[in-house]
């Protein structure tokens, strides 16, 4: 017979219960800042990946638009949302100018900087309000709400200039520095440890063009092609994920998966699938696997390309291909995307939480069961 003691044992939480549940919901507010403008992504993508030189329709007057949007409006968007969902409005404009501090001057687009300034600078102007703003009389209200906005929205984007934006890229030297000790390790499949969470966060281009690309061109140079141009680019576990989304996801990630596929895997754009990543953390798990998978496969094959594909799509891939390496270089894609699709399913449960929680959302509502 149970004892309540033991009920109540079996009803508490367990550490590894509770820590997985934070990571979730840690998870879910990161993606929270940024789905809502995957629109502005999916904008910005389609502008790079037609008018950049090395787009389908190349025009220097429309490219310029690419910098500023990644440098500027996007990580602003981040902060602005992140301010948003801590103090509404006022957070929101708080969270966006403080977000400014940290873009400007910076040699890296600051959405990692973005997803801090945001959310500090509208728990900021929230505790304000809940300790002062709340006792000013009615006379100044208006004056004060705007000026005590305006100060911290100000201290906050000198502080992200001088301290946090410094800080963002110094973590992001770090990770080039780990990325490079492993390639002088010839531990290249381990590589994926750090360039896949560092994708997730953002740091994509950082660690692409401030690491890889300098050591493929030195290879290249010496070689005629470099193994180094693969390891991020590679569009295959991003497809994996996706693919394994659109079948075993939640609803709103089934809806909006298979259309993310053509964006990532033709169109090169690999910042549309990391939002689904960050609002289910565990499945960097599989963007590691199948990254490793890999460059396992392209140093099995003496796999390279002879420049950095620009956007990272499968297309652009095969255009830098050297020729009478395309066998090497298509299955090092076909396996990372396999093997982070079948991790990515496993994770997922083939499913099954989704349709459980799908049933149950059925059940509150009163509607059918599926």
């Amino acid at each position: 017979m149970t004892t309540t003691t033991e009920r109540e044992e079996e009803a508490t939480p367990s550490r590894a219960e509770r820590a997985r549940v934070a990571i979730q919901r840690f998870g879910g507010q990161l993606a929270g800042m940024v789905m809502p403008n995957i629109g502005a992504f999916i904008a910005w993508g389609l502008i790079t990946a037609l008018f950049i030189p090395s787009g389908w329709t190349p025009n220097a007057h429309v490219a310029v638009l690419v910098d500023p949007i990644i440098n500027f409006l996007l990580p602003v968007l981040i902060g602005y949302t992140g301010g948003r969902m801590v103090h509404g409005q006022r957070g929101a404009v708080v969270g966006a100018v403080a977000t400014v501090g940290i873009a400007v001057g910076a040699s890296i687009p600051m959405f990692l900087g973005a997803m801090i300034v945001g959310p500090l600078g509208g728990f900021l102007i929230k505790l304000w309000d809940e300790k002062v703003g709340s006792r000013t009389a009615p006379g100044f209200k208006m004056l004060v709400d705007n000026f005590s906005a305006g100060i911290i929205g100000g201290l906050m984007a000198v502080l992200g200039n001088l301290g946090i934006g410094p800080v963002v890229q110094g973590i992001t030297k770090a990770l080039g520095s780990g990325v490079q000790a492993l390639i002088d390790a010839h531990l290249l499949p381990l590589v994926s440890i750090l360039v896949e969470p560092a994708k997730v966060l953002f740091l994509n281009n950082a660690i692409n063009h401030g690491v890889l690309s300098p050591l493929g061109v030195a290879a290249a140079l010496h070689d005629g092609k470099a193994i180094e141009f693969l390891i991020e680019p590679n569009p295959g576990p991003g497809l994996g994920i996706l693919l394994a989304l659109t079948f075993f996801g939640a609803r709103t990630a089934r809806a909006t998966a298979p259309g993310a596929i053509v964006i990532q895997f033709l169109g090169g754009i690999h910042e549309i699938y990391f939002p689904y990543i960050l609002a289910t953390p565990r499945l960097i798990l599989a963007a590691i696997a199948g990254g490793a998978s890999g460059v396992a496969v392209f140093s099995l094959t003496g796999a390279g390309l002879t420049a950095t594909p620009s956007p990272g799509s499968i297309i652009a891939v095969l255009a830098v291909t050297p020729k009478g390496g395309y066998f090497g270089v298509v299955a090092g894609v076909v396996v990372a995307a396999a093997v982070a699709f079948i991790v990515a399913a496993a994770l997922l449960k083939f499913g099954r939480d989704a349709r459980r929680e799908e049933r149950a959302a059925a059940v509150a509502a009163g509607g059918p069961v599926a």
